[in-house]
């Protein structure tokens, strides 16, 4: 019976081992189309080499300009990330998102630093208004050294928003590019990826929603 149960178990394993890939598949590419996964965006040269890349995108009925003041503000400490504050809070983050633009938190700048949680930043590589805002964590990337870690960081990364045009509103693409510094990185980023689709298709549908009932 043991012997049953134990081949009954591997094959219901070998079964789910397809959906799993086929989720996570779709779940790196959410609300995008494949073109706009495979595309070139601004901010890829920030990460030269991405062993892994999440590509997400949602239509919005608001002029570039109405949705890039939404993004200027991001971040821990202004105007949040219009996801799940409270799933984010109950890991004393402290995230409150904004629901109005702030003229304090518009001047963001190349170099400036935008901070994920409270001690963890990114600095912004790219600030095109209204086109794309870019960040960028981790050590620098280095083609001829991937497996050095460098500072407990495994990997480094980049996260670009691109707003495109269309038609009468906007196109917003978010991409995320992981490039492992260790190899035990995968590990690590795999689960952080699927954390990152829950926040981020909430985040897009926030900003969506912002835009849409905000005059620009």
């Amino acid at each position: 019976m043991t012997t049953r149960r134990l081949l009954a178990a591997a094959a219901i394993a070998a079964a789910l081992v397809p959906l799993v890939r086929t989720a996570h598949r779709r779940q790196l590419g959410w609300g995008a189309s494949p073109g706009e996964q495979v595309t070139s965006l601004p901010g890829d040269g920030l990460v030269p080499r991405a062993d892994l890349v999440a590509t997400r995108a949602v239509d919005i009925d608001a002029p570039p300009e109405a949705v890039f003041g939404w993004l200027v503000q991001l971040g821990h400490g202004r105007g949040g990330f219009y996801s799940y504050d409270a799933l984010e809070n109950l890991f004393g983050l402290g995230i409150h998102s904004a629901d109005r633009i702030e003229p304090r938190w518009q001047d963001l700048a190349v170099g400036d630093q935008v901070n994920l949680a409270e001690d963890f930043p990114l600095d912004v590589a790219i600030c095109d208004r209204p086109h794309a805002l870019v960040l960028h964590g981790g050590p620098p990337a280095d083609p001829d050294d991937v497996d050095q870690p460098d500072q407990g960081v495994p990997y480094t990364f980049s996260w670009a928003f691109v707003v495109e045009p269309a038609g009468t509103g906007s196109r917003l693409i978010v991409r995320e590019r992981y490039g492992y510094r260790a190899g035990w990185a995968g590990s690590l980023v795999t689960p952080v990826t699927w954390v990152s689709f829950v926040m981020t298709q909430r985040m897009l549908r926030g900003i969506r929603d912002r835009a849409e009932r905000t005059p620009a």
